[in-house]
């Protein structure tokens, strides 16, 4: 039974996933000084994947074996893991965990935007559009006027960077129109995430051999593999443990939530350890992207009406 209002236990989840999401960027800032994006994803997904399946054999879950199943993980793998984690990992080179995180809270805008154009109960509606216009408005304030006049061959790699982070929040809104077929197939959503990895980590793996080759690079230092292991088992692996079952006992609407807290807590680390430098633009931008959300949600505004009816 889904709790439409959370309890004091689903908040805390959801403050602790925030953590370990918003930890995922500051993670990452650590990582790309000594390693390269598809070696860091390969081993985040990797590192995943043998968690998860581990936590599938113990409790004795089903293993998912049909062709047809496996073809849909390959494709949500690619949409959901393998595409946004190279993306942010690779624009984390040249700007912030703060920034890269505040750019990808735009993830339920663009989500909105491709469930509208493909999904038949999913149509926009002029709150939808209102809160789309928003956030969008929000993201070009955190790339910068500056970025805009960039457009062209002489377009700097921060921009570029900021652009790339701005790609993987429109995969992530692919991959959840795509990841709506799994609940007609009879897939558990634990199931779904244990596919997904395992299926990008099996992408992964070759392409990063040949792009990169990771048996010739030199060997990162402790601290590195600890963010490394970080990554791997408790942000990526623990939080969608913690995800899933937040979303099985409040729902789909109050597991959005996360996407308020998530740069909150990666702005904060990233200014807190790594001194990276807040601008003003970042607060103004989060806070339309989340007025934007707030909209698209609905369920503010339909307390504000009620005031007055």
């Amino acid at each position: 039974m889904i709790n439409q209002r959370m309890v004091a236990e689903d908040w805390a989840l959801l403050l602790l996933l925030s953590f370990l999401w918003g930890g995922s960027f500051f993670l990452i800032d650590v990582i790309v000084a000594e390693l390269p994006p598809l070696t860091i994803v390969t081993l985040r997904v990797g590192i995943a994947a043998i968690v998860l399946w581990t936590v599938l054999l113990i409790k004795g879950y089903e293993v998912p074996k049909s062709f047809k199943l496996w073809r849909a993980f390959f494709m949500l793998g690619l949409l959901n893991n393998v595409m946004p984690f190279s993306l942010i990992v690779w624009g984390q080179n040249y700007i912030g965990a703060g920034l890269a995180a505040i750019i990808n809270a735009s993830t339920p805008l663009f989500t909105v935007l491709i469930a509208g154009a493909f999904l038949v109960d999913e149509h926009m509606t002029l709150q939808k559009v209102i809160g789309v216009l928003l956030g969008l408005f929000g993201v070009g304030i955190l790339i910068g006027a500056e970025a805009f006049a960039e457009f062209g061959l002489n377009m700097s790699l921060t921009t570029l960077a900021q652009l790339a982070v701005v790609g993987a929040a429109v995969s992530y809104g692919c991959a959840s129109v795509f990841g709506r077929r799994f609940k007609s197939l009879g897939v558990s959503p634990f199931s779904t995430a244990v596919g997904q990895v395992t299926a990008a980590t099996m992408m992964l793996l070759p392409m990063s051999f040949i792009v990169e080759r990771p048996d010739q690079l030199a060997n990162p230092g402790l601290v590195t593999w600890f963010a490394i292991a970080a990554l791997g088992v408790f942000c990526t692996a623990l939080g969608y443990l913690l995800y899933f079952r937040i979303l099985s006992s409040s729902g789909a609407t109050n597991v959005v939530l996360v996407t308020f807290l998530v740069p909150v807590t990666a702005a904060f680390l990233g200014w807190l350890v790594l001194d990276e430098q807040l601008y003003g633009r970042y607060f103004i931008g989060m806070m339309l992207i989340g007025l934007g959300l707030v909209a698209i949600d609905g369920r503010a505004w339909g307390r504000f009406r009620a005031l007055f009816s």
